[in-house]
């Protein structure tokens, strides 16, 4: 079960975020999904989610996220990544600096009948902004 979870984790880094193709999601998540540590603004459930990725494809059209290592315990996932990116658009009010970035993270996903139920995020988002020219 733990692998299938890691799976399940990892085929939605690949289609949802590495094929910039929101829609997707719901092959993953739960349409009542709760986002544990929310985006600034995000709304609730997947159709919260889906929005933030389409902002973040946004402000970076080319974002590429690498699975460095998965543990799986149980119902959870926890996946360390780094994703890459050119900053091409508007961030958090910071205009496209074309700057390239690179930002670790991980997150803690909790699955239940087949899909993402509960995810917690954590990435280095003090990095991530000074690398686009905010607050440097």
């Amino acid at each position: 079960m733990t692998e299938d979870n890691k799976q399940l984790v990892r085929d939605f880094i690949e289609r949802a975020i590495n094929g910039h193709d929101p829609d997707v999601a719901g092959d993953y998540m739960a349409e009542d999904m709760m986002e544990q540590v929310p985006f600034p603004g995000q709304g609730p459930g997947l159709a919260g989610l889906k929005d933030v990725l389409r902002g973040l494809f946004s402000a970076f059209p080319d974002m590429h996220w690498t699975v460095e290592e998965q543990i799986a315990e149980a119902d959870k996932v926890l996946t360390r990544f780094t994703w890459t990116a050119t900053h091409g658009g508007e961030f958090f009010g910071m205009p496209a600096s074309g700057s390239t970035v690179s930002v670790w993270g991980m997150v803690i996903d909790r699955i239940e009948d087949g899909r993402i139920r509960d995810t917690r995020i954590l990435m280095d988002v003090p990095a991530l902004m000074r690398q686009i020219g905010a607050g440097a």
